[in-house]
């Protein structure tokens, strides 16, 4: 169970850097780590960015 959450924790800060990084929504790719855990890892390469006012 541990390594479970571990694995999660680590999705979520690797999915919140490549969003941050690629400009797209960090509490989304935030909050879809959470949920689905390394599966959205690849997803978040794939997002566009956030456009800018």
């Amino acid at each position: 169970m541990v390594i479970l959450f571990i694995i999660s924790l680590i999705s979520m800060v690797l999915c919140f850097y490549v969003a941050k990084y690629r400009n797209a929504n960090k509490t989304l790719w935030l909050l879809a780590a959470l949920l689905v855990g390394p599966l959205a890892i690849p997803f978040v390469f794939f997002s566009k960015p956030v456009a800018a006012n």
